[in-house]
């Protein structure tokens, strides 16, 4: 019978199930202990390694825990009952399976041996953060990370040290005779005598030196996104990483941290650890404009310009995301096409050469073919202006030094509906207060 991984979730239709736990009781006296049938079941259900669960179950009991790989045998000594053991896996789920974000338990534990951490990392919702917890369990954790593989070692995780040791004391037999003076009648390695993590600094553990456990072990935190690193994210498909970014910003939106420098910095790294930096403005569009976009790319102008300045692919791309959004709310700003983007374009979030080669070419990349035709004759009076300022402008060059201002701003919704009269290039509005950035300087 299966029961939720989450059981505070009554939810008939919730999808995260796991085995009920099975015990059985053996022995008499000082030897009663009890066996947990289907563990290697129920941890394969929760993504962690059998190990953990047995051990926290001795923590949390004061019992000594033994593991028999080759047997798939996990031990608590003393007598308790499933329904108990059941209580107390749900504490070891909360505490090192659920996402603190989510509550899913799409998660994985990566450990840092450089750092002396645990990081808790979710498929489900892109968190990413360290683990805090005062549990013993952590101690086992760290000398045990989940990429290791005991049950490679043999029936015990300490029989690979034992046999170095035994080898190098001249003895050719020892591998052999460790093993059987360490397991008794019952298959059950006794080697490992855990209570409760008090022995823990006293055991010597094989660690797993594989190249994938050595790369795994290798993902140190360091600063910025790029510490959310899950070694196999660049092995994804574009689609894949572009959902993996819009969960990541989403995340940051929807705590307000976005106008934050070090997480602008920390989109930008994730981004480029993605390598989707110059896609990346089709998800900050999506997640960050609607029918307000006027006054949102005011307040996001800094972090769009950490992914759009001298960069015209990505330009490209954000022109594709504005298409979007204009098609999604067509009746509100289809009209203020050609103001929208004068606004882009004198936050120098958009250059004129970017916003000259969209206009010369209708696409239905983004939206329909007739959408886009309609969002390129509405634009058609401000790419007039600006082409003609430009000409303007190379007129003048050997004439005067001097530049005429104007405010194109107070007219542009007035003025655009009729053929405008050539006018010098304009100057950026400074009415914000917004001068021109050096994203190396934020």
């Amino acid at each position: 019978m299966s029961v939720n991984v989450n059981r505070g979730v009554s939810d008939v239709f919730y999808r995260y199930k796991m085995p009920r736990i099975q015990a059985k009781v053996e022995g008499k006296g000082n030897g009663i202990k009890t066996v947990i049938v289907n563990m290697a079941e129920v941890a394969k259900a929760l993504g962690r390694p059998p190990t953990y669960p047995t051990k926290y179950f001795g923590c949390e009991l004061g019992a000594q825990t033994q593991f028999d790989f080759k047997n798939e045998r996990f031990i608590v000594n003393g007598s308790h009952e499933a329904s108990k053991l059941q209580d107390l896996l749900d504490g070891f789920i909360r505490k090192f399976v659920l996402c603190p974000e989510c509550d899913n338990p799409e998660t994985d534990l990566i450990v840092s041996l450089k750092r002396n951490t645990i990081s808790q990392g979710c498929k489900a919702c892109g968190y990413h953060g360290v683990l805090e917890s005062n549990h013993k369990l952590m101690t086992f954790i760290l000398k045990n990370p989940p990429n290791s593989n005991p049950a490679s070692q043999g029936s015990s995780l300490t029989e690979g040290k034992r046999s170095k040791r035994s080898k190098r004391n001249g003895d050719p037999n020892g591998d052999q005779d460790d093993q059987d003076s360490t397991l008794d009648t019952s298959g059950v390695d006794n080697s490992i005598d855990n209570t409760g993590g008090s022995d823990d600094d006293q055991t010597e553990w094989a660690v797993d030196v594989s190249e994938e456990a050595v790369r795994a072990r290798m993902q140190d935190l360091t600063d910025g996104a790029k510490n959310m690193t899950i070694s196999d994210d660049l092995e994804k498909s574009e689609k894949q990483r572009m959902d993996i970014l819009y969960n990541f910003v989403k995340i940051k939106r929807d705590a307000g941290l976005l106008e934050n420098v070090q997480t602008q910095k920390e989109l930008l790294g994730e981004a480029e650890r993605l390598e989707i930096k110059t896609k990346s403005p089709l998800v900050l569009a999506e997640l960050l404009f609607d029918q307000n976009i006027l006054a949102q790319v005011k307040k996001y102008r800094t972090l769009f310009l950490r992914f759009t300045l001298n960069d015209k692919k990505a330009q490209r791309y954000l022109m594709g995301g504005l298409e979007q959004i204009i098609a999604m709310q067509r009746d509100k700003l289809m009209n203020k096409v050609p103001g929208l983007l004068k606004v882009f374009y004198d936050m120098d979030i958009l250059s004129e050469d970017c916003i000259v080669e969209w206009a010369d070419k209708v696409s239905k990349k983004y939206v329909a073919k007739e959408v886009s035709q309609e969002i390129h004759d509405k634009a058609a009076p401000f790419i007039k202006w600006l082409k003609e300022a430009e000409s303007e402008d190379s007129d003048n060059d050997d004439e005067s030094e001097d530049d005429v201002e104007i405010e194109y701003n107070d007219r542009a919704q007035i003025q655009l509906k009729v053929t405008p009269q050539p006018k010098p290039k304009p100057t950026v509005d400074d009415d914000d207060g917004q001068d021109d950035v050096d994203i190396d300087a934020i």
